[in-house]
């Protein structure tokens, strides 16, 4: 049994537990791998890299995983808590379908490689939230003593790592990237419950404890000598942008950086995505009208405002089971209980209390979020009389930092560009903030 130091350190009163080794490293299957969709169970092999464990313990590209660990691969969710529970040098067991056939095989996979930066120290770090989980954070610092000014990273709802690693390349995380190494500030991020090395199950925690996780992280940044307490940045993207008010004025953040963000309650939020994807599936105005009122509208209501579960309002009506978008457990990967808690966060009356310097980005291309909450914002920050804020309205950007020529090229997930001008504009802002 390994044996684990645990410090406790006190900032401003909290007590934040901090654990002197690191987190046990998650397993790479060094291969490329296709998960299940909504309709179609089993993990798929497309390719696998000779010499590696899966290779030589005899699976081939096309098998299909049906069971790692006892645990059957039939939703998204499952795979994805599946990909990061394993760790390496542990013994794991597979299970593929080859045609008819059900191989089994126990394995040991070799861990993923850490990130790296030539011109940067990069720390692996854990903290544990006062839900008891114990999460991975790391920490990129430009070279030498400081303190530096940092930016403290708090990204969407999926439950996708924040972690920057071989062979992971998509303009999210060149972005990351781009902050990390250009900035010249700290970068702290952290992986929620069940993502990364951190403990887990992301399918399955719910919204306060994955703000609990954040929290937790701030504080540990704070504590750090070579953080200048005092200028601290949050950067907040997708539904971290919208948590981003909440943690500048909880923690004294020096200024708010909001990517991709909303107002409204997540009822209202849905039902203007389902609008807008109806639009963009190119439905009539009646099919829009009809669909919203027998369908859409009923199901977020019995979801959000009377909190049940998503399985038991699909059950009660076949034209919601036909034109329903997620699983019957999780809604983009998440729990019925996440969102929940979601509805019930006032998002807006964190916007009104905000006193920082905000800059605030929408890309016109984003079929997420509403330009519409984006100028609601401004509106209630010029009402309030708050000094300084902006809103900049990114010509062609999506909601997953690629320029695209429409709402239904990036729907339908083309491919994109990227422009350096999407990462400086974040760094610029932090640096107005910190100056």
């Amino acid at each position: 049994m390994k044996k684990i130091l645990l410090i406790l350190v006190t900032f401003c009163g909290f007590v934040m537990q901090v654990f002197s080794q690191d987190l046990e490293r998650r397993a790479s299957f060094e291969a490329q791998i296709k998960g299940p969709g909504k309709e179609t169970p089993g993990a798929t092999i497309q390719h696998l890299e000779e010499k590696s464990p899966l290779f030589e313990a005899g699976f081939r590209s096309d098998d299909v995983i049906v069971q790692v660990n006892e645990r059957r691969v039939v939703y998204p969710e499952d795979w994805s808590a599946i990909v990061y529970g394993i760790r390496s040098e542990e013994q794991t067991k597979i299970v593929v379908k080859r045609g008819a056939e059900r191989i089994s095989k126990e394995l040991v996979l070799n861990p993923l490689y850490k990130e790296t930066h030539e011109s940067l120290e990069v720390f692996y770090e854990s903290i544990v939230s006062e839900y008891g989980l114990k999460q991975r954070v790391i920490v990129t610092k430009p070279k030498g003593n400081g303190p530096f000014p940092a930016i403290f990273l708090i990204q969407g709802l999926s439950c996708s790592t924040i972690e920057k690693y071989s062979g992971r390349s998509n303009n999210w995380v060149r972005l990351i990237e781009d902050i990390a190494q250009k900035s010249n500030m700290v970068l702290l991020r952290v992986d929620k419950p069940g993502v990364g090395d951190s403990e887990g199950d992301c399918g399955k925690i719910d919204f306060k404890t994955e703000i609990a996780g954040y929290e937790a992280a701030m504080h540990l940044l704070k504590s750090k000598n070579y953080v200048d307490s005092k200028r601290i940045v949050i950067y907040g993207n997708s539904m971290g942008s919208a948590l981003a008010p909440y943690f500048a004025n909880k923690f004294d953040a020096v200024g708010v950086i909001s990517d991709g963000t909303f107002f409204k309650s997540w009822y209202e939020h849905m039902l203007e995505i389902e609008r807008r994807i109806l639009e963009i599936e190119g439905k009539s105005q009646k099919e829009i009208y009809d669909l919203m009122n027998q369908v859409y509208i009923p199901i977020y209501y019995e979801m959000l405002i009377k909190k049940r579960s998503y399985a038991d309002v699909l059950k009660e009506n076949p034209l919601y089971k036909k034109h329903h978008r997620h699983s019957f457990q999780h809604m983009y990967g998440r729990s019925m209980k996440y969102y929940h808690q979601v509805q019930d966060f006032n998002f807006a009356a964190e916007w009104q209390k905000i006193k920082v310097p905000v800059r605030i980005r929408w890309g016109t291309n984003d079929w997420i979020m509403t330009e519409n909450d984006n100028d609601m914002i401004i509106d209630l920050l010029d009402k309030k009389g708050h000094k300084d804020h902006l809103l900049y309205k990114y010509e062609g950007l999506d909601h997953w930092s690629t320029i695209h020529l429409d709402y239904n090229s990036s729907f339908n997930f083309k491919p994109g560009k990227w422009e350096d001008k999407i990462s400086q504009q974040i760094i610029d802002w932090a640096h107005e903030f910190v100056k």
